[in-house]
């Protein structure tokens, strides 16, 4: 006889989703697809001993220690916010796409200049956090404390209150709860587990729940899993060719993962650039924010 499984603290696991059902999702001037470009905004939020943190992130060879200052993984980090993010921003600009940044409130912090341009420029801003951190190893008090600084440095830093959440790779078992019971925020996208947006629920409340991807994901280039910038742009040609087929009858999302000390380089930027291009050849493409998928849930798929 098995054992029952003992309940645990955080959101209960749901295997089952949609189960091969998805919603006729009806989205704006009927497309097939909904392209969510998610620019993580980290750079200057991550841990560096020239911070005055105790240990920075691994960078360099596996021999250099995590409490010495390095230098060079420093300036990787840098680059993204000097160079790669004002190259993706022209790219957008050039392609007359939007996307929506997950911004790490201290890194917009040291950097206002580049906090202004993002609403500026018609773009989406949601919360990464106030440090780019794990907020799983933060006490609820401490998360709850971080989630508070942010909202405040965000709306001061962009002219506007973030009203979704994402954290860095996954949340804590409060993170949710404490979202709702901050009030203020329409949705999170702290899960991986499907194509499309669904409702879940918090303390009896509806919260949406707007799922990210790893996949369609950058990171693959700090990882060693994708080689030659062609490699990405084919990777995403082939999840949009895939997700195009299946939204003929039954809409889908396709959520592209960017980071702009990752795909900002100038080989890099150009395969994103040729895939936007690549993705809008095609009638019945919506290209959205995270903002703009929620408010379309709420009205149309409550």
């Amino acid at each position: 006889m098995n054992s029952p499984i003992a309940p645990i603290a955080g959101p209960k696991r749901d295997l089952v989703g949609y189960e091969g059902n998805p919603p006729k999702v009806t989205w704006p001037g009927g497309a097939k697809i909904a392209i969510s470009l998610v620019v993580n905004y980290e750079e200057g939020s991550e841990r560096a001993i020239g911070d005055g943190d105790d240990t920075r992130e691994p960078s360099g060879p596996a021999s250099w220690p995590l409490t010495k200052r390095d230098l060079a993984g420093e300036s990787m980090f840098e680059y993204g916010s000097r160079a790669g993010y004002w190259r993706l921003l022209d790219i957008f600009d050039e392609q007359d796409v939007k996307c929506t940044f997950y911004a790490c409130a201290v890194a917009l912090e040291r950097n206002r200049d580049a906090a202004k341009q993002m609403r500026g420029r018609g773009h989406d801003v949601m919360s990464h956090g106030w440090r780019w951190e794990d907020v799983s190893l933060l006490t609820r008090e401490e998360e709850r404390e971080h989630i508070r600084k942010a909202i405040a440095s965000i709306e001061e830093t962009t002219g506007a209150r973030p009203v979704g959440w994402y954290c860095r790779y996954g949340p804590s078992v409060n993170t949710r709860e404490l979202l709702v019971e901050e009030g203020g925020f329409t949705y999170d996208c702290d899960a991986n587990n499907d194509d499309l947006p669904y409702w879940t629920t918090v303390h009896g409340r509806k919260h949406l729940v707007i799922p990210y991807d790893i996949v369609a994901n950058d990171g693959g280039f700090a990882a060693g899993l994708v080689g030659p910038p062609r490699e990405f742009e084919e990777h995403l040609r082939y999840d949009f060719d895939r997700l195009y087929k299946e939204g003929e009858t039954y809409p889908k999302m396709m959520s592209i993962g960017l980071h702009m000390r990752l795909v900002g380089h100038p080989a890099r930027a150009q395969a994103l650039a040729n895939f936007i291009a690549y993705a809008k050849s095609f009638p019945g493409v919506w290209f959205a924010r995270r903002g703009e998928i929620a408010r379309h849930w709420y009205e149309n798929h409550p």
